[in-house]
């Protein structure tokens, strides 16, 4: 895949100089994965899983317009400043001491609850010393980090309003999207706050990745322009319901800085499951099984006359990981089959927790379905013959 930026805005400096009316510059690159984690800004601008949800859902069938959506919506969307200090440059000489530098990442959220709580990216706020949310451009709050998830890129916050001041969003069913659903976004890109754009779902079940460099499943592809600044905000179906957290774009070879068609999205399931660990917890948990596993083709069935032509070969296993210390072996015989490597001779998995597996991608997602400690049973063949096997899950870091 291309390369994929976060959309948060790293500024160096963020100058208020007009009530109304403003122009931007932006400069500097953004690291592969990273938006604008190293971006100057200057801004001149005016100003269910235990999550609540709203009630007023549209009728079946129907749809709201642009401008429906963002009368619904906008008032329950923020713009997030969060401030880091940084050692700065050190003398050389030794004689005068390092000055501090101070930067902000602006970005965008969106409340969930009348208890104040808002979702957004985890590298929004990375290293931030303080964090400030802000409703209209003009006035601005003090956020409290709740806790943070890089494995997902998700942070929750809480500010201190009047429930009655708060417009929690709907969140919807990230599952249900289908490709060629219209879909908005809404957020502060470039620090233009509460800016609406619009598009369709392009692609489903893409794998972006997080800021500790794990796959994150699910996530959702859209052409709606999003562009720094937008990372952390909504992405809403036609219902006016959250159906993903826009995070990421793709530059193509090109390496520009704005957006060109291609923005991903976590999907709001997997936001819905680790926000509301976060807010019981204070740290979301994710079960690690510790193997890796190659999807089982019908030639590479009938090549190495396997017991089943759908399953799971295991090519790898972690030492030390549930997986090992429930005795399960990869395979130690290297195979190219049509272009393909494979580790041939291991346990050879077709079922989890009762239920037929065929690719890697229901295999985690079986695991992400349990907490760590928990068990799953696994259905293997092993040297032609079919077993359960039991497997305590340990915890990914």
């Amino acid at each position: 895949m291309a390369p994929s930026r976060f959309l948060s805005v790293r500024a160096v400096e963020l100058l208020v100089v007009a009530v109304i009316g403003g122009a931007l510059a932006l400069g500097g690159a953004a690291a592969f994965g990273k938006l604008g984690r190293h971006t100057t800004v200057q801004q001149v601008t005016s100003p269910t899983t235990g999550i609540p949800t709203t009630s007023q859902t549209p009728a079946a069938g129907t749809g709201l317009t642009a401008e429906q959506v963002y009368r619904r919506d906008a008032p329950g969307v923020v713009q997030i400043t969060a401030t880091s200090v940084s050692q700065g440059q050190i003398d050389p000489f030794n004689v005068l001491p390092a000055t501090p530098q101070t930067s902000q990442s602006l970005g965008s959220g969106f409340v969930i609850d009348k208890a104040g709580h808002i979702v957004t990216n985890e590298h929004v706020i990375q290293g931030a010393r303080k964090v400030q949310v802000s409703f209209s451009g003009q006035d601005e709050l003090t956020a409290t980090v709740v806790g943070k998830d890089l494995s997902t890129d998700v942070a929750v916050l809480k500010i201190d309003a009047h429930a009655r001041a708060l417009t929690p969003l709907q969140l919807g069913d990230s599952d249900a999207v289908t490709v060629g659903d219209p879909v908005f976004a809404i957020g502060n890109p470039f620090g233009f706050t509460r800016t609406l754009t619009t598009g369709v779902v392009s692609a489903v079940q893409r794998q972006i990745e997080a800021p500790n460099s794990l796959p994150i499943d699910h996530a959702i592809q859209t052409d709606a322009a999003i562009n720094h600044g937008n990372s952390g905000g909504p992405l809403i179906d036609s219902q006016g319901r959250v159906i993903g957290v826009t995070s990421q774009i793709s530059t193509g070879s090109t390496g520009q800085q704005g957006s060109v068609g291609i923005g991903f999205a976590i999907p709001i399931n997997t936001v819905r499951n680790v926000a509301a660990q976060i807010i019981s917890s204070g740290k979301a948990l994710h079960a690690f099984l510790g193997l890796g596993a190659a999807e089982v083709t019908p030639q590479l069935a009938k090549l190495f006359h396997l017991p089943t032509s759908t399953g799971l070969l295991i090519q790898d296993v972690t030492v030390g990981s549930g997986a090992d210390k429930a005795g399960l072996k990869a395979g130690k015989t290297a195979v190219v089959v049509q272009g393909e490597s494979y580790q041939v001779g291991g346990d050879l998995i077709v079922a989890v927790d009762g239920k037929p597996v065929s690719t890697y991608e229901q295999l985690r997602d079986a695991v992400a379905r349990h907490k760590p400690g928990e068990k799953m049973k696994l259905e293997i063949y092993r040297n032609g013959s079919k077993k359960s096997v039991t497997a305590t899950l340990g915890q990914r870091n």
